[in-house]
């Protein structure tokens, strides 16, 4: 039963979705932020100072007619950066862990220590040395 859930929750396709969408909340809220407080205003300075930002005003006068251009350019280009994150901190290590398990480099069952060795040669030479008692 906990092998099934284990096999279930180790999948590369769970645990590749669990980290992305956690990842991707906590670093979302930083780079809107950034991309509100500081891109926004960036763009919005090059229009004249008349202007309420970077967009276009269908009904002049009406601001509910208002096309906000810089807060789309700005939510693209938080996605962009959400998404590189993602990709290249979560996506493209676990690519390459899964690359390695298919080629077999991944540590597989530790190899005995020396300690090990030991004790099995100790054993071979007892068992040996008893065989030889007994003839």
């Amino acid at each position: 039963m906990f092998k099934g859930f284990k096999d279930f929750v180790l999948r590369g396709n769970v645990v590749e979705l669990a980290v992305a969408v956690v990842i991707g909340a906590a670093f979302g809220s930083i780079v809107t932020a950034f991309t509100q407080r500081i891109l926004q205003p960036l763009i919005n300075a090059v229009t004249p100072p008349e202007s309420p930002g970077f967009g276009i005003e269908i009904v002049p006068g009406k601001e509910s007619t208002y096309i906000d251009v810089a807060s789309v350019i700005s939510a693209a280009i938080n996605f962009l950066i959400v998404a590189a994150v993602v990709y290249f901190l979560i996506v493209l290590p676990l690519n390459h862990l899964k690359e390695r398990r298919k080629r077999g480099e991944e540590a597989g069952p530790a190899e005995p220590t020396d300690v090990e060795l030991l004790k099995e040669i100790r054993d071979l030479l007892r068992a040996q040395h008893e065989r030889e008692r007994q003839s």
